[in-house]
Parts: C-alpha cells; structure tokens; sequence
C-alpha cells in the first residue's frame, strides 16, 4: 500500500506541478461550456417559441418542454465525445515519458512491483479526470437556479462517465505503454478509443448474432441507460470488466519489459 501511495502521488504532483492539469482541464471545460451555453440557449429559444404558439392558440396549454431531456442529455451526449478526444492526452506520458526519460529501468529494477506501478498511475490519472468532471457540475447549479432540472438522471450520468473515464484511461495506458514515444501513444489511444466508439455502427450491417455482439462491447452503448437515470448492474460489469482487462494487458506488457532487464 505504501508503494502503491508513493506512486499515486508523484504521479499527481507531476500533472500539477507542470501546466498539463490545468490546460487539459481548460481546454475541457472551454469546449463544455461553450456547448452547454449553446444547448440552453437553443432551450431558452424552444420556450419562447412554446410560448408564442400558447398565445397565439388562446391560452391552451401545450406540452411542457422537459428540461432533462432537452439540456441535460444533450450536454452528457457531447461531453462523452469531448473525453475521446482529451483522455488520450491524459495518459500519454504515463509510461511513454518514463521511457523516453530512461526512467523505466529504474521502475523496473525497484522493489515496487508492476501492478503497484500501474495502480498508482492509473487512479492518480482517474483521480485528475474525475476533478475536473466534478468542476462541471456547475453548469447543473445553474439550470437549478432557473429550472427545477431531475437530479436522478444527472447523478446517474456522472456515475456513468467516471466508469467510462476508467475505460478510457485503461485503454489510454495500455497504448502508453506499447510506445515510447507521448505523439504515437496519443495516436494509438485515440485510434483505439475510436474503434470502440464507432464499433457498434457495424451492427446495423451485421446478422443478427453479430449485431448484438457489436453493440455489447461498444463502450458508449452502455453509457445510455446512466444517462436516462438507470444504473443497470450489466453496464456497471461492463465497464469494470474493460478496465480489468486493459490493465491486465498492461501488466502483461510491463512485466515482459522486467523479464527482458
């Protein structure tokens, strides 16, 4: 446990000592922000026009225009894209930059174990994800100042997004660790994040069997039922299962790096 702490803590100076958190977080919530500002002004847009037509029509009531559906499952549908394009250059120099440095051999030959080592790289890179998912919850206090948005399915969907996040940096890492080189690994991770992404699109060209293998493992299928506000115990194995298993290649690819010193 206190190698496993004294990894996760360099790793967390590392990423604030030097301006990688802050322009990763930056880079985020900018592009966040200026969706989510886009998506309550066409809200804001919607309700005039409800309005209007409620006027025009002599006072009758027309349908409620449901502030979650439209706002809140909007603004998590973009987000999940925006983390396929930032998670990669969280965990790029988790071990790419350890060997550029020369740095691994001295991991390598250290008392601290490879699992040790990953765990404490990968919840230090998870840990980093999820403040600065966290920090957008502010855009959630301000649809409460001026709407009654469910709580339910928002609290849901950020439990979603923290697995998804451990997907990501699973997958991330395991492309670090292939390569030495930070731009490779980035290419690698996003490529790969990519496929996942897109995989169950071949489901609607694919039998029937295939088709549902194709949509099991694509990794944004599973995050929908988090978004609607359903924590379903499948997609929570789902997600854990993942990160398992790109950790546990990871480890595989380490550790042939100790057998070969």
């Amino acid at each position: 446990m206190r190698n496993f702490l004294a990894v996760y803590t360099k790793e967390m100076r590392s990423y604030f000592v030097s301006p990688v958190a802050y322009v990763i977080a930056g880079v985020f919530l900018f592009l966040s922000g200026y969706l989510f500002r886009n998506i309550l002004m066409q809200f804001n847009f919607l309700c005039m026009q409800f309005a209007q037509q409620a006027q025009y029509m002599g006072g009758q009531n027309l349908p409620n225009l449901n502030l979650n559906e439209i706002v809140v499952t909007q603004f998590f549908g973009v987000m999940d894209f925006i983390w396929l394009l930032v998670v990669p250059m969280l965990t790029m120099r988790l071990f790419a930059e350890e060997k550029k440095n020369g740095t691994m051999e001295l991991l390598m030959t250290s008392p601290i174990s490879s699992l040790q080592v990953l765990l404490g790289k990968f919840f230090a890179c998870l840990s980093l994800y999820t403040i600065i998912v966290a920090l957008t919850l502010v855009y959630c206090l301000i649809l409460e100042l001026y709407g009654e948005p469910d709580w339910g399915p928002i609290f849901s969907a950020y439990l979603g997004y923290i697995l998804l996040g451990g997907t990501f940096i699973a997958v991330g890492t395991l492309a670090s660790a292939l390569t030495e080189n930070q731009i490779v690994a980035v290419l690698l991770s996003f490529g790969m994040l990519l496929l996942l992404w897109l995989i169950d699109w071949s489901a609607s060209f694919a039998g029937p069997t295939a088709a549902k293998i194709l949509q099991h493992i694509s990794i944004i299928e599973h995050l929908k039922d988090f978004q609607r506000g359903v924590i379903d115990t499948k997609d929570v194995i789902f997600y854990l299962s993942f990160i398992f298993f790109g950790l546990f290649l990871t480890t595989r690819i380490i550790e042939s790096r100790r057998w070969r010193r």
